[in-house]
């Protein structure tokens, strides 16, 4: 129950569909311009945040140039919970800097996922959404 007495939604346990949280329900990918030193030691500094303050959230290595669809340097961290996507959420806009972060939702699209759903921290970055087109998971 909520404090006004009132049922909570099941949104706080559960993504609604079509997120799958069998595929680590969503994405967080950090955004940062390799050729911009500030940008580079801020993002290899919240890397090792993250991985500090939120020991239980998969992430990924530091790519120092662009990769699939994303058109420049980046890591990932991955949430399976609404929780923790919440969490790193409001964690990420206090603390991005300098930063852009592309988030997505997994869903069994691909590209849907990267072009319909995706919401941004930051400013947003133009992705090379045709390497995604017909990529479907199961």
């Amino acid at each position: 129950m909520s404090q006004a007495g009132k049922p909570r939604s099941s949104a706080y346990e559960t993504f609604p569909a079509p997120i799958l949280p069998s595929r680590n329900g969503f994405d967080f990918h950090v955004y940062f311009m390799p050729t911009n030193p500030v940008h580079v030691q801020h993002a290899l500094q919240l890397h090792q945040r993250i991985s500090s303050e939120f020991p239980e959230l998969p992430i990924y290595r530091v790519w120092d140039r662009p990769i699939g669809p994303h058109p420049t340097a980046m890591f990932e961290v991955q949430t399976t919970t609404p929780h923790q996507t919440g969490a790193l959420f409001g964690w990420l806009v206090v603390n991005r800097g300098p930063l852009d972060v592309f988030v997505h939702p997994n869903t069994d699209d691909a590209y849907r996922d990267h072009a319909e759903l995706a919401s941004w921290i930051g400013k947003p970055w133009p992705l090379n959404l045709e390497i995604l087109k017909g990529h479907r998971t199961k």
